[in-house]
């Protein structure tokens, strides 16, 4: 059981006559029962009503019922220095007279409330938590439970300030004190409000760790200016002003500067606050698979260049386009162990990638649409070919980049000589082991890869004669490394090379990565 005692009834009369509404005067007597809050807003001003009438030989007899403990301390303690008066300077406003309730109860029934600025008013209302509801569910979106959060005016913290500030007096009257982190801040106290309609309403429980998130951005054009304090006080003059930064701009301020800008008590405004927006937002969900690419004149992402698209499609593109639509999501990001270039084939389990999928409206697939999606996506192009399509966590796709140059990777190449070769010529290869490359960034890539010196390894190699000017080659190589010019050289960039190994020009006419030797995402019974 908790209730207001005596020590409240000067802070209680003090707001309520300059304008603070009912749910924010319980906050500055640091009232912490949530049950409270909840309370419809006329029986609130009633019970304050009652109270303030009580004769003062009866403390802690007016109590209000609460069924949860409360969340926050009450620190009103007596200080060994005695009254903290910041009135010295004659900053504080004249403030009417407290005596009487009745001037104070209607002053507070009326207006709107000087300090949240009608959030703890309007704003907790069964008509406001239908429309946020009603926004909700017309949004489309799968989920099971959700968070709130709410954006605030940044003037309110100014406001906050300006009304401890005048408790602080009021209380050191008494000689008491009033810490400002036990005043119960607006925003939980809204959330303790909100929070349980919500959940009835949506008919699931609110959850801090849910993906699903509810946002409400309430703004006060009235007193946006209040934001705008002198710029020798901390408040760069701005045409945008963040929360965050108006409060460390506050820490900055002495109180008796404070006093000299700031009205306080705070001005009652004339308008309440609007509700800007009414935002839903889901979790990423994550897609992983294995991708097979059977074309060469088909880029891994979309190859646009000084603007202009080269090609019309990309591996990335005909399997998102799918996914997009049928989790509904905003937009994605594709990444992937690796990357082909446009004429390089991706053949065996193919190489794993990953989807971030962004704000999806829907996020339960069973195992089986998961396997009829693939189908989809197998269906709408012989350009490529999924397998393992499964969702994933997003910790789970930091397994496709683990040690990522230590993987291994196997090719096939088919390669040209200028002079004429016999099948003795090349068998040599098949007896090199582990052989060191380094290679300077490749000429072809220089433009978005900064230039340096890699050392690279050759694991195995096995040729496979064709021709006088042809051959294959099968390689097992570190990832990462350029095949390409391991063939021709690169101009010297890369050493040995094929072509100084075997004493002749050579070029590569064709390659196919036959394995990406990863061992993600969990193969499936497909």
């Amino acid at each position: 059981m908790s209730s207001l005692t005596e020590k409240d009834r000067p802070i209680v009369q003090l707001l309520l006559n300059t304008g603070t509404c009912p749910r924010c005067v319980l906050r500055f007597c640091c009232v912490g029962s949530q049950m409270l809050y909840r309370c419809p807003y006329q029986d609130l001003m009633k019970d304050l009503k009652e109270f303030l009438k009580n004769n003062k030989e009866k403390e802690d007899t007016v109590c209000f019922d609460e069924v949860d403990p409360p969340c926050k301390r009450i620190r009103l303690e007596h200080t060994e220095e005695g009254s903290d008066d910041l009135n010295h300077n004659g900053t504080l406003q004249q403030i009417p007279s407290v005596n009487n309730e009745n001037t104070a109860m209607e002053n507070s029934a009326v207006k709107v409330c000087n300090v949240c600025l009608g959030i703890l008013q309007e704003f907790c209302e069964v008509d406001f938590v239908k429309k946020v509801c009603q926004k909700v569910n017309s949004s489309d979106y799968q989920f099971t439970s959700f968070v709130f959060s709410v954006s605030l005016p940044p003037q309110l913290s100014v406001r906050e300030r300006a009304a401890w500030l005048l408790v602080k007096q009021e209380t050191g009257k008494l000689g008491l004190s009033l810490a400002k982190e036990d005043i119960v801040q607006l925003k939980e106290a809204y959330k303790w409000i909100i929070h349980p309609q919500l959940s009835e309403e949506l008919g699931v429980p609110a959850d801090g760790k849910s993906l699903f998130e509810v946002s409400v951005v309430f703004a006060h054009p009235e007193t946006d200016e209040e934001c705008r304090l002198d710029s020798s006080f901390y408040f760069t003059v701005q045409s945008v002003f963040t929360r965050m930064a108006v409060i460390k701009a506050l820490e900055k301020i002495k109180e008796e500067d404070f006093l000299k800008h700031f009205p306080c008590p705070p001005s009652s405004p004339k308008n309440l606050s609007v509700a800007l927006e009414i935002q839903c937002n889901n979790g990423a969900v994550f897609v992983a698979g294995r991708y097979n690419k059977y074309s060469r004149n088909l880029p891994q992402t979309p190859w646009i260049i000084d603007g202009e698209r080269k090609l019309e499609s990309s591996v990335e593109e005909l399997i998102s386009e799918h996914l997009m639509a049928e989790f509904k999501a905003d937009s994605f990001n594709f990444s992937s162990s690796g990357r082909e270039d446009v004429d390089v084939r991706t053949l065996g389990n193919g190489r794993p990638f990953a989807i971030e999928l962004v704000n999806p409206r829907r996020i339960h697939f069973t195992a089986e649409e998961m396997k009829g999606l693939q189908q989809t996506i197998n269906n709408s192009s012989d350009k490529i070919q999924v397998r393992d399509l499964q969702l994933v966590t997003r910790e789970a796709i930091g397994r496709m980049k683990e040690g990522e140059e230590e993987k291994t990777k196997t090719y096939s190449a088919l390669i040209w000589t200028d002079k004429a070769i016999q099948r003795e010529d090349i068998t040599f290869l098949d007896d090199i082991k582990e052989l060191k490359l380094d290679q300077k960034t490749p000429l072809r890539v220089l433009h978005r890869r900064p230039l340096a010196v890699r050392c690279r390894i050759i694991h195995t190699m096995k040729s496979e004669y064709i021709d006088e000017h042809h051959f294959r080659l099968h390689l097992k190589t570190q990832a990462g490394t350029y095949i390409k010019e391991f063939v021709h050289g690169d101009f010297g960039r890369t050493k040995p090379n094929i072509g100084s190994l075997l004493n002749r020009t050579a070029d590569i006419l064709e390659l196919d990565v036959e394995s990406v030797d990863v061992d993600w995402p969990p193969a499936l019974d497909n």
